[in-house]
This record gives C-alpha cells, structure tokens and sequence, in this order.
C-alpha cells in the first residue's frame, strides 16, 4: 500500500488566484472537470494521432487517445493505492498544446518559431490553461491546482534548460519545480500515454493495412498474445483474433507497470510526494523485459507506419500548410480574427506576433487549418 505517496486534496499547493473550495468535488475533480469543458479538449476531436483524421471514422485522433490514456491511468493509480483524479486530470491534458497535423505540424511550427523561441507542445499545453483559454470573469486559464500544472509540464521527466519560452514565462510567476520529477501520478499519465498509443497504433496500422497480422505477430509480446487466442479460440473471425490479440498485450503493459512500480515505490524510501519528486529517477516504469520488447515495437511501427509512404504523403501536405498559414499571418496579422485584434496591436515585437500566430495555428483543428489554406491559396 502506498496511500502515503499519494497526492492529497487537502495537501494542495493550491491555485494561483484564490478560490472557495467545493463542497462536493475536491480540487483535483475541478481541474478535471475544468479541462473536459475546456475549448482546446474539444478541439482534439478533430486533431490528428497519425492519420488525418478525415481519413476514416474508427482512427484514433488526439480526443480518443486522451481518453484512453485517461483511463489507463485511473487503472494504474488506484492498483497503486494513488490519486486517480489527479492522474486523470493529467491525462486528459496532456495532449492539449497539440497542433493540426499531430507531431508533423509540431516540427513544422517548431522550425519556423526557432528565431522566436521555438514551439513545444508540452509547454503550449500550459501557455492553454494559464493564459489562452479565457471564459472566467475572474482570470484568464482555467486557474488549475499548482499539483496538475506541474503535472501537465513535467509529466515526462524534469524539463531540460533552456526552458521552452512558454513554460518559462510562467515558471516566472508560479515556479512548478521544473527541476524535479513530478508526482507519482504525473509520472503514471505519462507511462499510460506509452501504453495506449503503443497498442492503439498496432490496432490502426493493422487497420489501415501498412501491414498484416503475420507481420505483427513476429513481434515480442504480440506473437505471444496472438498464440494465446489461437490456442483458445479455434474458430474465430480475423478481426475478433486481432481485437483479443491486442487486448492481450494491452493487459500485459499495465500489468506490468502496476508491478513493477509497486516495487519501485516500495524501495524508493520516499514517505512523501515531494520525497517522490526528489529522487533522481520515476517511480512509475516498465520492467526492463517489457521496455526492451516495446523498444522493438516502436521500431517497427516507426518504420512501417510513421514512415509509411501514405503517412509521409500526408507529412509532406501538413508541413506546407502549416508553413504557408504562418507566413501568410506574419506578412499579414490583420487577417487573424478580429477577437486577436487588441493582442494583434500590443504585438509591436516580431517575437510577440510569431507567438501570437503560433497561438493560433495550434488551435487549429485539421479540417481548420485546411480550410484557412484553401481560403488563401486554392484559386476558385
């Protein structure tokens, strides 16, 4: 049991414009819930995992995914005697700061924001619920706790210097600790992110036909996970075999984190959350067996789905697009919405305008981005 490293409602370090507490929701079920309502959660919709998502119905896009890490990280946090609601909270926000284009349109708008800073997705998710999500009276961002914020920032580890521009900026005004690991279940949505697009990138590779089950089950764990439903099932459909095949391998990661972090956290000598945040190593891990076979599996889908001439087709597309919307609102700022327009005025820098137009291309859903193209450069 590890209730004691658990992070504690009560024990919040608090938000950064003071509010009453709720009666029938604790802090960390508000940042959640804040999050669902939030306008970049809806727009994930209609962002890209890896196929755009126009492409088919059953593809994965940024909003299922944050909802199946979600609830690998519920599962992973109550098996640990942990915070749920944070962890869930977490989760759902990982993904926030995304662009159009999914990691295509993030390298593109990074290469064009280097003179201005660079773009990096995990601090444009803190730029959202600080700064641009504005539908308070009271303050601008969503006002989380400071424990899903830092959260949010360093789900991944201790953020490396020189700090991304967004993340430093507010680091400013309410320092997160970016030094340190964050809590065990930052470090738990994290770790579920692994697991649910590891598994959910076979399922729509598989899918999409970039390659066949024969060629998946040479890999370890799923070979295995496709023997045991051959075994058990003699008669079964192909995509009833795939869907327990990858079940399989599903229980099989979280299983095997539960366990092993169970053991991490026991012999951690921590007896505190912040105890957790300063060791020099995450609590929350694969075994090394599991880590080594999903170094394979990500090996092979990099080379036959992330780099699959389909995929690349579409990489080549995204990165025009994004390239062309960003000069043509540099060149142009006056064509941003006319909501932006007092932050167009206050925008007298370059630097400030390049973060003004990157704000705005992040927020675009694909089918957005495409139309604002289209709009200025398909000739009717």
């Amino acid at each position: 049991m590890h209730t004691y490293l658990a992070s504690v409602p009560s024990l919040t370090r608090g938000r950064l414009f003071f509010e009453p507490e709720s009666e029938i929701r604790t802090c960390y079920q508000r940042d959640r819930d804040r999050i669902i309502h939030s306008s970049a959660f809806r727009r994930l919709k209609h962002k890209t995992q890896v196929f755009v998502e126009y492409e088919g119905d059953y593809f994965r896009t940024r909003l299922t995914h944050s909802i199946e890490v979600a609830q690998v990280a519920r599962t992973i946090s109550r098996a640990l005697c942990l915070n749920d609601e944070l962890a869930e909270a977490v989760a759902l926000a990982h993904d926030l700061g995304h662009t159009p284009f999914g990691h295509t349109g993030e390298d593109a708008l990074n290469h064009l924001m280097n003179p201005f800073g660079g773009f990096d997705h995990n601090a444009q998710a803190i730029r959202i619920v600080t700064s641009l999500e504005r539908h308070y009276a009271k303050f601008d961002g969503l006002n989380l706790t400071w424990d899903c914020l830092e959260g949010i920032a360093k789900h991944n580890g201790p953020v490396s210097q020189p700090y991304p521009t967004s993340l430093k900026e507010y680091n400013l005004l309410h320092d997160l600790e970016l030094q340190t690991f964050a809590s065990a279940e930052a470090q738990i949505a994290a770790i579920s992110d692994d697991i649910a697009y590891n598994n959910h990138d076979l399922h729509d590779g598989l899918r999409a036909g970039l390659f066949t089950d024969e060629q998946a089950a040479e890999l370890p764990i799923v070979g295995t996970s496709f023997a045991c439903v051959d075994l058990k099932y003699r008669e079964i459909d192909p995509h009833r075999r795939r869907h327990e095949a990858l079940r399989i391998v599903f229980g099989q990661m979280v299983e095997d984190v539960v366990k092993t972090s169970r053991g991490l956290l026991a012999n951690s000598g921590a007896n505190s959350v912040q105890e957790v945040r300063n060791l020099n190593y995450s609590v929350i891990q694969f075994s090394k067996e599991i880590q080594e076979a999903l170094s394979k599996i990500k090996g092979f889908l990099f080379q036959n789905m992330y780099r699959a001439d389909r995929v690349m087709i579409q990489r080549e597309h995204a990165t025009q697009v994004v390239k062309d919307l960003f000069e043509v609102f540099m060149n142009s700022p006056e064509l941003l919405p006319i909501e932006w327009g007092q932050e167009v005025a206050d925008s007298r820098q370059t630097i400030n305008l390049a973060r003004l137009v990157a704000d705005y291309i992040a927020g675009m859903t694909d089918r957005f981005a495409q139309q604002k193209h289209n709009q200025f450069f398909v000739k009717s």
